[in-house]
């Protein structure tokens, strides 16, 4: 068990780097596999999903280790393609072997992913979409069973953008006779990330970030070397702590155009944003503004996992803001919590109303999920007095470090392991 120490009350003033996106590079991860190659993947961020995905590989038999923000995988030595139970409910990702796994071995078993439980993540359309390309998958138990002695190249329209499903025929493709064409795919930033890499192993991929991906086959490359985008998702959430704790941040390294909608509603809430190409600053008194309406949506949209710490950054701002949740319909654990802190919040089915108060006052919580545990940390720092939160080991698995990198901001944070 964790516990995250927080005395609110102080501006942030500084600049940091953002770390390697969580996203990208449990994706590529599993990517190595595709076929027999050696990866030197840089900026990858120390987190125990991380950690995770390559103790599956090293069980499939490939090398992997991590050394700082190096992760090192020869994946030339792969002996198997089951995954056990134990080691796939440690994140939901996992389920993304499964293409990986199909590619290079023509058959995997796995089970269900594990993970943050934010409702149901059916993988009906990774499944289908796999059956559509020769795959045999029977399910048993709770485990899935695959075979394809043999892919063969589809068009494959998806009803809903679904990021994990992209990423899963992404990886199958590769191995397919002849050409698979993917409407409907997911646009987001990673899936990019994925496409960069995949062509650096080899593949002959394109439309990534368009909506539509055509995957050519695969011509593979012994060894190559990839570095893992920033986390926009963590470039966000330091963001909001900013605005909410008030002060002036500079992020590094990171592509505003990659989190642009959440800028957009911190800027509407009464901050400062002054962009670049690879930084972006922002400056806030602290004093907000109620921001209307904010929806989520599939990338380009709002993105589900920054709706907690947005929410947690509105908290004091003066108005009234409606969120509506059209991804997760659990994406709204954190609510309990932060009314605990005197928030004013109000949830029916997936609308919250949130009506800003005048003061947050520290007191004990228990983080309930990743980006749930994150808001929490961010009100934590706008509120007075100090704020315990309880966490078993959610916010760790997507922040790296996350408390020094605040305290480097001037926050009072400490993590009690």
């Amino acid at each position: 068990m964790e516990l995250w120490h927080i005395r609110g009350g102080r501006r942030l003033e500084g600049a940091c780097f953002v770390q390697g996106s969580k996203n990208a590079s449990l994706p590529i991860i599993a990517a190595s596999i595709v076929c027999p190659t050696r990866s030197e993947l840089l900026n990858v961020p120390q987190l125990r999903d991380v950690d995770a995905a390559l103790r599956i590989l090293r069980h499939l038999g490939c090398s992997a280790e991590q050394r700082g923000g190096d992760v090192y995988i020869d994946s030339s030595g792969l002996t198997g393609s089951a995954i056990p139970h134990s080691l796939m409910e440690e994140m939901r990702s996992s389920v993304i072997f499964m293409g990986a796994l199909i590619a290079r071995c023509g058959e995997a078993r796995l089970s269900l992913p594990g993970g943050c439980q934010l409702g149901k993540r059916p993988i009906d359309l990774h499944l289908s979409a796999l059956r559509a390309m020769g795959a045999e998958i029977e399910e048993e138990g709770g485990e899935i069973v695959c075979h394809a002695s043999r892919l063969h190249g589809e068009d494959i329209e998806l009803p809903f953008p679904s990021v994990g499903a992209t990423e899963n025929i992404m990886l199958a493709a590769c191995a397919a006779k002849g050409e698979t064409k993917i409407r409907g795919a997911a646009r987001e930033p990673e899936i990019v990330a994925l496409q960069g890499y995949l062509r650096a192993m080899g593949a002959e991929i394109r439309g990534a970030g368009s909506g539509q991906i055509t995957v050519s086959g695969l011509r593979p490359e012994k060894r190559l070397v990839w570095r893992i985008v920033p986390d926009r998702i963590v470039a966000s959430t330091l963001a909001c702590a900013a605005a909410a704790a008030g002060g002036s941040v500079e992020l590094r390294g990171i592509d505003p155009g990659q989190f642009s909608t959440v800028l957009h509603f911190l800027n509407q809430a009464g901050c400062d944003i002054i962009s670049s190409d690879r930084s972006v600053r922002l400056i806030s008194d602290g004093k907000l503004q109620a921001v209307g309406e904010v929806s989520t949506a599939p990338y380009p949209g709002f993105p589900t996992d920054a709706q907690p710490v947005l929410m947690a950054a509105l908290l004091k701002a003066k108005g009234r803001t409606v969120m509506t949740e059209n991804i997760f319909e659990n994406r709204y654990r954190q609510v309990p919590e932060l009314c605990r802190l005197g928030a004013d919040i109000s949830v029916s089915g997936r609308t919250a109303e949130i009506w800003g108060v005048d003061c947050l006052h520290g007191t004990a919580l228990t983080a309930t999920d990743l980006r749930g545990g994150a808001a929490m940390i961010v009100a934590g720092l706008a509120a007075e007095g100090e704020t315990v939160i309880c966490d078993d080991g959610h916010v760790t698995r997507g922040y790296e470090r996350f408390d020094r990198r605040l305290r480097s901001l001037g926050a009072d944070i400490y993590l009690e392991y």
